[in-house]
């Protein structure tokens, strides 16, 4: 259908004449014109908004593009200066790390150099102590030697009595001076004691012996069973109180030795040994008036002899001591009365000095009146009087000197 048919129909349907029809078709035009004008404003405004709008989001986008490129050249600023402080603080790594690699080596071949002085030197320690070690061998075989030759000893009777009498000489000898003691000496009956010490005040001497039954005591140590180790016990028993019964009969003379006699042990052990186990034996000993003693007792008593010795000796010169303390106070009185003496001298010239000082003070007045002119008459004479004063008094004080000297 085109648009004849189209108006035809119109004319058709509405009843509309050909003019108003035509008037109609105007107006619809005008305002399609209209309209059209009205999208054509609107699609300028459009356009001139978008312009706009185009042409301020370009300037935002040269801005923003200049803010990059600034930002850019600060970053490539930040980054060159970055660089060179990175360039420097690697310069300064470096160097540290050189310096500090420099003074490891240094130390390292420090600490290695005396470490080797150190193992040297320990070495040369270890090669002393090993000296040392084949020394302290050797004399431990001698030493075994020793024992080996000292139970050998100890294994015969005779060398036994004179292995006790040697220690039990040692200890006498160390512990007393010379004519203190004897050994061997004979008594009136024709015994020969070990040792004989002089006690003070003209006391008769103390007699020590030194010959203890070792061999029984041995028997005890060697006992395998009970029943063997009592039978040792019991000749043990028999022997030393055989023995203490002999120097009880031999040794203790009236009026010529001690009432009391020593049995010298050889030993601290078989001494603690007696005591503990054979009170029985040491009780009898003391009934008898034996006394057994070790070598540590037997020290003890020498040093109270030597005490008691030396306090005789002081009393048997306690007489030249009070002579001498006699001479000693005359000699202080003397003394005494050579000082009173001489601080009477003192006390005079201290005298005579207060008055030289006195006729000095007076020479000096007088002066000081002549130089201010207020002298009068018979003044010359009294200040020769004085000085012929002062000099008097410093004779005599010169020849007060001179005595005193």
């Amino acid at each position: 259908m085109n648009s004849t048919d189209l108006t035809a129909l119109a004319i058709d349907t509405f009843g509309l004449s050909p003019s108003a029809l035509v008037g109609i078709v105007g107006a619809t035009l005008l305002v399609f014109l209209f309209l059209l004008l009205l999208s054509l404003r609107r699609s300028s405004r459009l356009r001139a908004g978008m312009e706009m709008e185009a042409a301020r989001r370009e300037a935002v986008a040269e801005a923003r593009l200049a803010e990059l490129l600034r930002a850019q050249a600060e970053m490539h600023g930040r980054l060159a200066a970055m660089s060179d402080v990175f360039g420097k603080r690697q310069t300064e790594l470096n160097q540290t790390i050189n310096q500090r690699l420099d003074g490891l080596t240094q130390r390292l071949g420090t600490t290695i150099t005396e470490q080797t002085k150190s193992t040297h030197e320990n070495l040369r320690h270890l090669q002393e102590r090993l000296a040392v070690i084949d020394a302290a061998q050797n004399n431990i075989q001698s030493l075994a030697k020793d024992v080996v030759g000292l139970q050998a000893i100890l294994s015969n009777k005779q060398t036994r009595g004179a292995f006790g009498q040697s220690r039990m000489e040692t200890i006498v000898a160390d512990g007393l001076p010379m004519g203190a003691y004897t050994f061997q000496s004979t008594l009136s009956n024709g015994m020969r004691p070990d040792c004989t010490i002089r006690m003070p005040n003209g006391s008769p001497p103390l007699v020590i012996d030194a010959k203890f039954p070792l061999e029984a005591w041995n028997a005890i140590r060697d006992a395998q069973t009970p029943e063997e180790r009592k039978l040792a016990g019991q000749a043990f028993r028999r022997d030393i109180e055989v023995h203490i019964r002999d120097i009880s009969a031999k040794y203790l003379i009236a009026g010529e030795t001690q009432d009391m006699a020593f049995l010298f042990v050889p030993s601290e052990s078989i001494f603690a040994e007696i005591h503990e186990h054979y009170e029985a034996v040491v009780q009898k000993a003391h009934r008898l008036r034996v006394v057994i003693v070790s070598p540590s007792l037997l020290m003890l008593s020498i040093q109270v002899i030597q005490a008691v010795l030396k306090d005789q000796r002081m009393r048997e010169q306690a007489h030249l001591i009070q002579g001498e303390v006699v001479h000693l106070m005359e000699d202080l009185v003397r003394l005494d009365e050579r000082t009173r003496k001489l601080q009477g001298h003192f006390l005079a010239a201290q005298k005579d000095v207060d008055m030289i000082l006195t006729s000095a003070d007076k020479l000096t007045k007088r002066g000081a009146r002549i130089e201010a002119l207020e002298f009068q008459a018979g003044s010359a004479a009294s200040t020769d009087e004085d000085q012929r004063s002062v000099e008097s008094r410093t004779g005599l004080l010169k020849l007060r000197i001179v005595d005193d000297e």
